[in-house]
């Protein structure tokens, strides 16, 4: 086998089954333009070995075939072992509102481009700055829900370390939010009921400023219960009134996380008093991203920016003949 190659047998949680995965062994790079920020400039705590260098991929089905999400194949990436943030500024107006996106991949990868890099475009595109983070994976998953202690570090050190340059990127301190995928929407829902203390020892100043998200968006999420069988909220996530504004999305059809998990969830953040939205809809399965399918599931992009708008994250578009207000 060639040195530069390897065939990787990779246990996707996103798509429910063992999958193939063509990968050069090389670490995961932004498009060109855009630079990754180390995270953790000493050194991640509660570090652990991985089998190797960090590696990033298209994944394939068993017979070699690109798996294909919206009729394009996906990128995950590796053996994460040293976190990263990339940030993407706004195109054409800029809100002042900014995004902290954590790709998911079932704690295992990272679906870096199908819920990552495609993410972004889209929030830049609406004038919100979007903030990449490659957290680390696999992780050393524990109890009955699967929870990632190191995945919650990282997020509450991104969140600290936007704020901290808030006015040099842009950003409104006062607007930045959180959005996730699969075991991302999990970390959403960590973050937003674990934020009046850091979980590591502080490495700097941006480690005293709050890491607590306002507002967060959790797509298809994980861990949130033990089972469809059982669905009880996780006991980690300890819902209160100060949990940010929350929208969720799932499908009943998901094969992979049960939409109980955002039921539940919704149902937690309703009984504290915290405004939030669940949509749900029939079909669409999981892992989907921001592709267009057939299913109408695909079209959650618009719902989001709406639910943005009446939450005061995003401006309205000013309708005609408006009067200004002041």
């Amino acid at each position: 086998m060639r040195s530069a190659l390897r065939v990787l047998v990779v246990t996707l949680a996103l798509l429910g089954h063992a999958s193939l995965a063509w990968a050069a062994l090389s670490p995961w790079q932004p498009a060109a333009g855009y630079t990754q920020i180390p995270l953790w400039p000493g050194g991640a705590p509660h570090a652990r070995p991985v089998a190797g260098p960090e590696i990033a991929g298209t994944v394939v089905d068993r017979a070699g075939n690109p798996k294909r999400v919206g009729g394009k194949p996906w990128t995950f990436v590796d053996r994460v072992s040293q976190p990263t943030i990339t940030v993407y500024s706004p195109q054409g107006t800029n809100s002042g509102a900014a995004v902290v996106v954590f790709p998911g991949g079932g704690y295992n990868v990272l679906a870096m481009d199908l819920e990552g890099t495609e993410v972004c475009d889209w929030l830049t595109s609406r004038g919100v700055t979007c903030v990449l983070l490659k957290y680390r994976v696999p992780c050393a998953k524990v109890g009955p829900y699967r929870d990632c202690p190191t995945a919650l570090e990282d997020a509450q050190r991104a969140m600290g370390l936007v704020r901290s340059r808030a006015a040099e990127w842009g950003i409104d301190p006062n607007k930045i939010g959180v959005l996730g995928f699969s075991a991302g929407g999990h970390m959403v829902a960590e973050i937003s009921t674990h934020f009046e203390k850091r979980v590591y020892p502080a490495v700097d100043g941006s480690d005293s400023i709050s890491c607590r998200p306002d507002f967060a968006v959790a797509l298809y999420p994980g861990h949130l219960v033990h089972s469809r069988a059982n669905p009880k909220l996780n006991p980690r996530i300890r819902v209160t009134p100060r949990t940010p504004p929350t929208f969720l999305l799932h499908a009943q059809d998901d094969p992979v996380d049960p939409v109980e998990n955002s039921r539940v969830y919704h149902a937690a953040l309703r009984k504290a008093g915290v405004p939030a939205e669940l949509k749900v809809f029939v079909k669409g399965g999981h892992a989907f991203g921001l592709r267009r399918t057939e299913s109408p599931i695909t079209e959650w992009p618009a719902l989001v920016e709406t639910w943005l708008k009446e939450i005061g994250v995003i401006p309205s578009p000013k309708r005609e003949g408006e009067a200004n207000v002041r």
